[in-house]
């Protein structure tokens, strides 16, 4: 097997895959870019290492149940989707493999047996294979999203793309609940040029420095309020630091104004 890109992925609201209706329809440019990527892969994962934005602990922990659970970690949404199964298996071997790497770098790991797989997890797997056929392992982000932590961590866990694991970043460029639809739409395009401009025209270290100070970019804490959801995008790329990004989807008007986009490295 080659090695396997990185990815930083926009994950989208809540349960959409399994909604129909308006709500649904604003995730079909999403849903294509997400349904596109294993074709990009060009052969199947022997397992996905996903860091969502929906788990964070005191330190990296590391989902490690052979049969992970449910987590319906979202609110308001119809009755049928907290019902809703994603039945990829977990990965226990792949799951130690993690500690070891991030313990052999000096970073301090735990592993979670009981951990099941939360939105950020599901939601955009379930677009990208619906037939759930590939272990799935979740890594959580650890309080305080420290950039750069979370980039050692990417550089510790590079290893596995020449192991058939594809590490795979889920959050959103845009994260700020309180400020969807049209008034989103000028602060979230500044950040979305800033996030282009980072990632697409910086390299290696260069492009690892722009992320630690990301605070520093045009309407940043408008973006993120708090960047449980930009945090994962620093371990897809300290993965693959020293290689190219590709820009895999942008959207503008996304949940009715929003500017919103995913990434490649490698």
């Amino acid at each position: 097997m080659t090695r396997l890109p990185t990815y930083f992925l926009s994950h989208g609201g809540g349960p959409w895959p399994w909604m129909e209706g308006p709500f649904r329809r604003q995730f079909d440019q999403l849903e294509k870019s997400l349904a596109a990527l294993p074709g990009e892969l060009g052969e199947k994962p022997r397992a996905i290492l996903m860091v969502s934005g929906h788990w964070e602990e005191p330190g990296f922990t590391v989902q490690s149940g052979e049969r992970p659970g449910m987590i319906y970690d979202y609110s308001g949404f119809p009755a049928h989707t907290y019902q809703v199964r994603y039945g990829s298996p977990g990965s226990p071997s792949v799951a130690a493999r993690v500690k070891e790497l991030l313990e052999k770098a000096g970073i301090p790991a735990a592993l979670d047996a009981d951990r099941g797989y939360d939105h950020g997890t599901y939601t955009p797997l379930v677009a990208m294979y619906p037939e759930a056929d590939v272990p799935v392992v979740q890594l959580s982000l650890k309080s305080g999203y420290d950039p750069e932590e979370h980039l050692a961590v990417g550089r510790a866990l590079a290893p596995l793309r020449d192991e058939g694991v594809l590490i795979v970043g889920s959050g959103l460029s845009w994260h700020n609940l309180r400020m969807f639809g049209p008034q989103a739409r000028a602060p979230s395009a500044a950040f979305d040029a800033w996030l282009g401009e980072s990632l697409l025209d910086a390299s290696g270290l260069a492009r690892s420095d722009r992320l630690v100070h990301w605070e520093a970019a045009p309407s940043a804490r408008t973006a993120h309020p708090e960047e449980d959801h930009l945090v994962p995008l620093m371990v897809a790329v300290g993965a693959a630091e020293g290689e190219p990004a590709t820009r895999i989807y942008r959207e503008e008007g996304f949940m009715g104004g929003v500017t919103a986009s995913s990434y490649r490295f490698g």
